[in-house]
């Protein structure tokens, strides 16, 4: 009995044993450990470092993002990641989660930055020369010259507040604390790969009308709607020979195009051939049963004893019913 009262003691001993060490556990400035939430205040937020000391973190350290509220991001039980500060006058240890976070964020920055990764981020406000967002907790800059595909001026940045761009790091420093983002790199991809989605579904032989946007001596482009512009080469005028495109054609002008081609991300177009096929596409334009027919007096005549073949006609006199032979 005293045996099994001793191996009980011993394994009780053995429990308390791994809490008393980790209870006189000290923590040193800057190291990242581990803690569970105990209470969460809009002011501060305690956790459970399994130690003699209790942790704190401060609201000031929760994160730089100002939409960031303790109440909503963390919840009781949570295990959070924090870095050491100090130890405050009643013997607490002062964490900061936005430090610890930042240090985890800027590896993964760095790595989004090698690897071409697409953040969405929010713009919170407008600073000099452009806005400022947030990508894990970093504050971020965008410069005007890249918030889109054109520049944005600076009396528009103030539209750019609380919009959510698709944005790529274009600089991650984490010495100079310098993060910068660029929402006109990922803009350009997409626009390509909808330019690309365009041109796949252009067919050869489409025939449309478009404006001519520009003239050179080579020929002129024309844009076919849809942010599709194909090149008409002089050849492709007309059937004259042409010194200048400028002969036939000028800017603002509505042509009739036809496509040869579409290749390399460049779309050959022919007026000429357009222009041989108008007749046709006319004619298909207006079915037969809108053309107005006209006889002659033959030709009636013939359609008429057609219509009226295999139908007997009495005389006036006779009084017999009209009748359909057998």
């Amino acid at each position: 009995m005293s045996e099994e009262i001793k191996e009980t003691g011993q394994e009780t001993m053995a429990d308390f044993e791994d809490e008393i060490n980790a209870s006189f556990v000290t923590f040193q400035e800057g190291d990242i450990i581990r803690g569970t939430v105990v209470s969460v205040e809009e002011e501060e937020v305690i956790l459970d470092l399994q130690s003699f000391s209790q942790g704190v973190i401060p609201a000031e350290e929760y994160s730089d993002d100002p939409d960031f509220h303790a109440m909503d991001e963390i919840r009781v039980g949570d295990e959070l990641r924090v870095m050491v500060l100090y130890e405050d006058e009643m013997g607490r240890t002062v964490l900061s989660l936005k430090q610890a976070r930042k240090t985890e964020s800027w590896a993964s920055l760095r790595e989004a930055l090698e690897s071409r990764r697409i953040y969405e981020v929010k713009v919170k406000e407008v600073v000099n020369a452009g806005v400022v967002a947030y990508v894990n907790g970093i504050r971020a800059f965008i410069p005007a010259s890249k918030l889109a595909l054109s520049y944005v001026e600076e009396g528009e940045l103030p539209d750019y507040v609380g919009k959510t761009l698709k944005v790529r790091v274009i600089t991650a420093d984490e010495d100079a604390d310098k993060l910068v983002l660029s929402a006109k790199e990922v803009a350009k991809e997409e626009a390509a790969g909808i330019y690309e989605k365009k041109l796949n579904a252009l067919q050869k032989g489409y025939m449309t009308e478009g404006t001519v946007t520009r003239i050179e001596s080579y020929g002129c482009f024309v844009e076919i709607g849809d942010g599709l512009t194909g090149l008409v080469h002089i050849s492709q005028i007309c059937h004259k020979f042409l010194k200048s495109p400028k002969e036939v054609v000028k800017l603002g002008m509505k042509v009739k195009v036809k496509v040869l081609d579409v290749a390399d991300g460049k779309i050959r177009l022919s007026m000429k051939e357009a222009e041989d096929l108008a007749p046709e596409l006319d004619e298909a334009e207006n079915p037969a049963d809108d053309v107005s027919m006209e006889y002659t007096d033959e030709e009636a005549t013939t359609s008429l004893a057609g219509l009226l073949k295999g139908i007997t006609i009495f005389p006036a006199d006779d009084t017999s019913d009209t009748h359909t032979p057998q």
